[in-house]
């Protein structure tokens, strides 16, 4: 069975830090595109970061750039999510998907990926940020 499973989430304090993993199995990691998204409670989800297959290129929405970081192991098949001072509003449950690779070609710059694309995910976890 396909499956992303994603852990490392918790109540953290404002400008304290966790990093997040997902773990694929049954599924062929290392060919994907792989995405962090996040819904806050009462809103849509939302897009937050990329990453390419192999590592080397990597996308942030500009609400997170400079404080969270995503990287990826092939060889353990998970992809992580470094999240540095951390805000109130970085409360979410945060769910890791791949992404169609010809789809996410004809993004520019300016689009993000569309939640309504991901084709299948994980259930996430739960990040809260409160004093």
């Amino acid at each position: 069975e396909v499956q992303l499973v994603e852990s490392g989430g918790g109540l953290v304090q404002p400008g304290g830090s966790l990093r997040l993993s997902c773990a694929a199995s049954e599924f062929s990691f290392s060919s994907y595109i792989m995405a962090w998204f996040r819904q806050a409670p009462g809103k849509g989800p939302k897009w937050i970061s990329s990453i390419n297959s192999d590592g080397g290129s990597t996308r942030y929405t500009s609400s997170v750039k400079g404080r969270f970081t995503i990287f990826r192991d092939n060889a353990k098949n998970t992809l992580y999510l470094q999240m540095d001072s951390l805000k109130p509003e970085d409360t979410a449950v945060y769910y890791c998907a791949p992404i169609d690779a010809q789809y996410y070609r004809t993004l520019d710059s300016s689009n993000e990926p569309d939640p309504g694309r991901v084709f299948f995910r994980g259930r996430g976890t739960l990040v809260t940020v409160s004093s």
